[in-house]
């Protein structure tokens, strides 16, 4: 019998990734990204990955594993997570996702179908929109498909393109779309949701920001090439307008944790309405009463026992 996912939610900096480490070594678990921007190299510190040492042997998956410059959707996650799900319950281990990418989880487990488009019906949309500016195309999808609008980055042409032409080939918008879907469930999952009080959360934020800017990672900006899918991530913009003479490194930093602290609320509003989640406060060191939930929810064989 394969043993349930686990997923792990939250918003950025609740402390994800610590908690899924012990519990994926306490759970015979491997542990799945389900962050959209952690898939690419070149991202650590602005994505606040986890590094080597914190992984403490667990085998992480679909992290740092593909390079800046390829294009890559939700689509295509769906397609990577569901066989390193299959692979990792075939060897009688715990798949553990970890993120807090929302529409990243919901199409790896739920019954999206992503219908593909020929690639003649791609060079048209191309072709007929090739004169129009990053931001022009940006409006557009925003007076069409405003909900699609709020989860892409203007300077993600090709994202934005795919969502107009969706609306043109079928006449209704992607987001339209994927909401008349039944997202039935298509694994047995634990939905574990992590949360703290929106001031301690925010504090820790600001520290983050803090934090990430006592590493190199204004090299790290630098070094990333220009119109790439790092122009998504929180920090790069704002760092390229420091490095371009546009703000101070004190504005830099101050525009890093507004941005994220919006996020934070963003993401909190989606995993509340389309997960049915177990929310643990995690001032009170939840690990025990988690475990002891999981294990109450189903017939476990722990690490020690396998």
């Amino acid at each position: 019998m394969k043993k349930p996912l686990i997923v792990i939610v939250g918003p950025t900096a609740v402390g994800k990734t610590h908690l899924s480490v012990q519990l994926a070594k306490k759970l015979n678990g491997e542990i799945i990204n389900g962050d959209a921007m952690q898939v690419y190299q070149g991202l650590d510190i602005l994505t606040a990955k986890i590094k080597k040492e914190e992984m403490e042997g667990v085998p992480h998956h679909l992290f740092s594993f593909l390079p800046i410059s390829q294009d890559y959707n939700v689509a295509d996650y769906q397609k990577n997570i569901r066989l390193k799900i299959k692979e990792i319950q075939n060897r009688n281990k715990t798949p553990i996702i970890v993120g807090g990418t929302g529409l990243y989880i919901k199409a790896a487990l739920y019954d999206y179908e992503f219908k593909e488009q020929k690639e003649n019906q791609h060079q048209e949309i191309q072709k007929k929109y090739q004169d129009f500016t990053n931001q022009q195309l940006f409006d557009y999808l925003t007076q069409i498909d405003a909900e699609s609008a709020k989860i892409l980055h203007p300077n993600n042409r090709r994202r934005v393109l795919r969502a107009i032409e969706i609306y043109e080939n079928t006449g209704e918008s992607k987001s339209s779309l994927l909401n008349q879907q039944k997202h039935h469930l298509l694994y047995d999952c634990i939905f574990i949701g992590l949360t703290l009080p929106v001031e301690e959360l925010n504090q820790r934020i600001n520290n983050r920001v803090e934090e990430m800017f006592l590493q190199p990672i204004i090299e790290e900006v630098k070094n990333l090439p220009t119109q790439s899918t790092a122009s998504k991530a929180i920090g790069y913009q704002q760092i390229q307008d420091y490095l371009q003479g546009k703000c101070s490194l004190e504005e830099c930093k101050e525009q890093i944790k507004l941005k994220t602290r919006q996020y934070r609320k963003r993401q909190m509003t989606w995993l509340k309405h389309q997960f049915d989640v177990h929310w643990f406060d995690m001032r009170h060191n939840p690990f025990n009463d988690i475990y002891n939930y999981i294990k109450g929810v189903c017939s476990w064989n722990d690490s020690s026992k396998s």
